[in-house]
């Protein structure tokens, strides 16, 4: 392992520091880089994503894809988690900390919004950061691109009734635009680079091109955290209660699906290459949809979209904690 991979939570560690007081002392500077966005996605961060991405999309062998199907259990152990189990297992844990545990301290308004953002986060899946983390696992490429593939799909059809269900609203306006273009920028942007780039040098030449390309990853990897740290610099110093409150429920809920997923897989006899990116795909989150939809619905400033900021900022440092778990219980699986 290199300097990077070695050392990687302590970079992360103050990357978030980082983040942190550059927010704080140049906001001007991080709302100019946050206002860049499109339908909520912001263009640096997908600039930023592309660089973690495309080192894993020059190893997808498009020849192999249809091996794929001869591998079913990974494919189920991901949708089922992720549309039959975890959006209900965060709507109840949601209920149990804001209606239950935490009710003295957070006024009924503002804990049904903070319920909803979370459910709102536990209903979409993840379908970026998901190929970092399979990477970060020396995930099977073919099969992670086909996992996001047909979660992309069922999302399209599943999300809003979902959502309209455990919300107990009538109907959700599904923000198609953020849906659709977070699709075209991290999934077929870099696939496509990556398909010519595996065209043109072949496949020794891939080889040595994501040795080289390693380093970059991670670096981009670790300028988001410092990016969506700073983004969140003002509400983290003053609302420090609220952020910690929030981030217990999710990070329960989140080690929690992980655990689940990761005792099914070893259950099923997954080999690690498809084990460890599947328990990653059923345990993150698609958090540019959820925050676009707490938005549409609860507004900018509302609990719920305080909610989903939360998940974001819980998100990376918490996968990158599970990708350290996966990797180190990896000779318990084929």
């Amino acid at each position: 392992m290199g300097l990077f991979e070695r050392y990687l939570s302590v970079w992360v560690a103050l990357s978030i520091v980082a983040g942190v007081l550059l927010g704080q002392g140049f906001p001007a500077l991080f709302s100019m880089v946050a206002s860049l966005e499109i339908a909520h996605v912001n263009l640096v961060v997908a600039a930023l994503i592309w660089v973690m991405i495309y080192p894993m999309m020059i190893h997808v062998d498009f020849s192999a894809m249809k091996d794929v199907g001869k591998k079913p259990k990974g494919l189920a152990l991901t949708l089922i988690v992720n549309w039959l189990i975890k959006p209900f297992s965060m709507a109840f844990i949601a209920w149990l900390f804001f209606d239950v545990l935490f009710a003295r301290w957070v006024d009924p308004q503002s804990a049904s919004e903070y319920i909803a953002g979370m459910i709102l986060l536990g209903v979409a899946p993840c379908t970026a950061m998901v190929f970092v983390w399979s990477q970060l696992c020396n995930g099977d490429a073919n099969y992670t691109l086909a996992q996001v593939s047909i979660n992309d799909i069922i999302m399209v059809f599943a999300f809003a009734p979902l959502c309209a269900l455990l919300l107990g609203v009538n109907s959700i306006v599904v923000p198609w635009q953020t849906l659709l273009l977070s699709v075209f920028l991290y999934v077929l942007i870099p696939l496509s680079a990556g398909y010519l780039t595996r065209k043109i040098l072949g496949s020794n030449g891939v080889t040595a091109l994501g040795r080289t390309l390693k380093p970059w990853s991670i670096i981009g990897l670790l300028t988001t955290i410092v990016l969506l740290f700073g983004f969140q610099a003002e509400v983290i110093l003053s609302k420090p209660h609220i952020i910690v409150l929030i981030a217990i429920p999710l990070l329960i809920q989140t080690y929690g699906i992980f655990a689940l997923s990761f005792v099914a897989a070893k259950r099923l006899r997954l080999p690690f290459n498809i084990a460890a990116p599947a328990c990653m795909i059923a345990t993150s989150n698609f958090f540019e949809l959820a925050v676009a939809v707490a938005i549409s619905l609860f507004g900018l400033n509302s609990g719920a979209a305080l909610a989903t900021v939360v998940g974001v900022l819980v998100e990376v440092p918490v996968m990158l904690s599970l990708v350290y778990i996966a990797n180190r219980n990896q000779h318990r699986f084929i």
